[in-house]
């Protein structure tokens, strides 16, 4: 099945060009899945229909889906509270009951990308469509499978599991109560459940597209998104440019507006597959509208790229680690070497990445920007690298 993500900056229409390529796909035979998080259901006010918490087909070959976070959040924090009722006992607390449960910020994120792993498991449909929040928020979602298991592997280290015959006696030598079995079971679900998200991400057949308007402000969000998304090993497959203007008649108030239209397009068209989508004067809503745009194919190139490309060998013996960012500027990288690990900084942006095992015996021996790539170097520690006679 093939994905397509599509985010930009709030008020770019995303949401209404997510339903205009759900439509458009659709209409040429393509079962078609469009999935949303907008709790305001922006999504269906496009399409000029209601969506719910449950798939529905609204038209032929088109189903829509606006995932309930308050029902998922309820059930899981529920079956929580069942599993961990001897520590709540020990504690003297008392359960929340179901009724008086509101999701917590990022339920529906989480409730989001839950659907997304449900509906590529199902298969049900050749495309999913997929509404993501605004830029920002959308590329801390894409990290966030990520950083929890990484999380979950440095709290509840999986070779601890293990050691669970002899929890009893360590629980009574240290006098508190050990980690139950419970516990690394409900960490191996969460890490099986985060997997099969990120391998729906990094599928070959997964892009992410960028929409935004062009000017100044458009401009720099793509930027931004561009640099986020290459620190996740990613990059748009294509950039739509929303709400272009006609050509202006002489002397017409448009022709500044369109002047700086102009200006974005052809700086964006030098990097990226820009599509062009045109102003229609208004707000588009219904099918009609959603037609009108004419927004690009489904068909795009794969949007993973090979992150961090594979180390060199330079020939001065340093091992060179190739990391693509393009945009990127030398004021706003930082990087930090930390164990085994290399932590990443780009903007308001960060990736933790483990180093793989060769350069894990290595020592961090300067780093430099070039052509958006950053390039770091290493140097085989001789304490730690095996020698050769």
């Amino acid at each position: 099945m093939r994905t397509i993500l599509i985010t930009g900056p709030g008020g770019s229409g995303r949401t209404t060009l997510a339903a205009a390529t759900a439509l458009t796909a659709a209409r040429e035979g393509t079962r078609t899945l469009v999935l949303s998080a907008d709790r305001t259901d922006t999504l269906g006010a496009a399409l000029g229909t209601g969506t719910g918490p449950a798939p529905q087909e609204i038209a032929p070959h088109l189903t829509t889906w606006r995932p309930d976070a308050t029902e998922g959040f309820r059930e899981d924090l529920t079956a929580f509270q069942a599993r961990a009722a001897s520590a709540f006992e020990l504690l003297g607390a008392r359960r929340l009951d179901p009724e008086e449960l509101t999701p917590l910020p990022g339920a529906e994120e989480l409730a989001l990308l839950r659907a997304l792993r449900d509906a590529a498991l199902a298969e049900s449909h050749d495309l999913l469509v997929v509404d993501l929040p605004p830029t920002h928020e959308a590329l801390a979602l894409l990290a966030l499978p990520e950083e929890l298991r990484r999380y979950l592997r440095r709290l509840l280290p999986p070779e601890r599991q293990a050691a669970r015959a002899l929890r009893p006696v360590l629980g009574r030598l240290a006098g508190v109560p050990m980690p139950a079995e419970w516990l690394y079971e409900t960490a191996a679900r969460w890490d099986l459940e985060l997997a099969a998200v990120q391998a729906v991400l990094a599928d070959r057949d997964t892009v992410v597209r960028l929409v935004a308007e062009p000017g100044p402000a458009g401009t720099d969000a793509v930027r931004t998104a561009t640099l986020a998304l290459a620190l996740r090993g990613l990059r748009p497959d294509r950039l739509v440019a929303n709400r272009v203007l006609p050509e202006p008649v002489a002397d017409s108030w448009l022709a500044g507006p369109h002047a700086q239209q102009r200006k974005a397009l052809d700086e964006w068209q030098e990097s990226y597959d820009v599509r062009n989508v045109p102003h229609l004067g208004r707000d588009p809503r219904g099918s009609d509208d959603l037609a009108a745009l004419r927004v690009p194919g489904v068909n795009g190139t794969a949007s993973t790229i090979e992150w961090p490309v594979t180390d060199r060998l330079a020939e001065d013996g340093v091992l060179v680690w190739h990391i693509p960012l393009p945009g990127a500027t030398r004021d706003e990288l930082d990087l930090v070497r930390r164990g085994d690990e290399l932590v990443v900084t780009a903007g308001p942006f960060r990736r933790i990445v483990p180093l793989p095992s060769a350069l894990r015996r290595c020592t961090v021996d300067g780093a430099g920007l070039k052509g958006g790539e950053l390039r770091v170097r290493f140097t085989p520690d001789p304490d730690l690298w095996p020698r050769t006679q």
